[in-house]
């Protein structure tokens, strides 16, 4: 006996990325590539040396990331005293604390090549170039999600971006029009009020 109600479906699984799909391999091949390094350092310069090399790694990227740390909180005391006198906050230098913490945690990691990419990762200029391209990465993805569902939160951060782009709040009230009238006195009405029935 059917009742009419449709058979249940299956739900759809949203498809994973390329990047997400082969993480797992260029992890291992990234493990496999330093553990080789390491060995071809070892033999050709000896094992003392590479030990001296990781632990200056591990050195040097644990005071990149202390001297980091106490600059961004530095940063956010001051932000945060001149938001509370009424000045206006200072600009933000551009994201350089992020890859500077993430030059010193790669530092940490054991192996060559990490340590190449956390030196790399202290460049300013280099920085720079990539606090832009994260940024406008975002705000790509942002306007993508605003387009697949237009009443979602990427809709609504995109409209705020677009109307208020100094950042400014502007105070206000929602009024929602389904709920009834707060208890209170009610105004008096006249019969030519065309809100009555008639």
């Amino acid at each position: 006996m059917t009742t009419g109600a449709p058979p249940p479906t299956q739900p759809v699984r949203p498809r994973r990325s390329r990047v997400l799909r082969f993480l797992p391999l260029a992890l291992v091949a990234w493990l496999v590539l330093e553990i080789w390094l390491l060995t071809v350092v070892a033999s050709a310069a000896g094992g003392l040396t590479v030990f001296l090399l990781l632990v200056a790694g591990l050195v040097l990227g644990s005071l990149v990331i202390k001297q980091a740390g106490r600059r961004a909180f530095k940063n956010l005391s001051e932000a945060l005293r001149q938001q509370q006198s009424g000045g206006e906050p200072a600009a933000d230098s551009g994201g350089g604390g992020a890859w500077t913490m993430l030059g010193g945690l790669l530092l940490i990691l054991p192996g060559l090549i990490s340590d190449a990419l956390g030196l790399l990762l202290l460049v300013p200029p280099l920085q720079k170039v990539l606090s832009r391209r994260a940024e406008r990465a975002f705000e790509r993805r942002v306007r993508e999600a605003a387009a697949a569902s237009p009443g979602g939160f990427g809709g609504a951060f995109q409209q705020a971006r677009m109307r208020h782009p100094d950042g400014k709040v502007v105070q206000g009230e929602v009024i929602h029009e389904d709920q009834p009238p707060e208890p209170g006195p009610t105004p008096s009405r006249t019969p030519d009020d065309p809100q009555l029935p008639r």
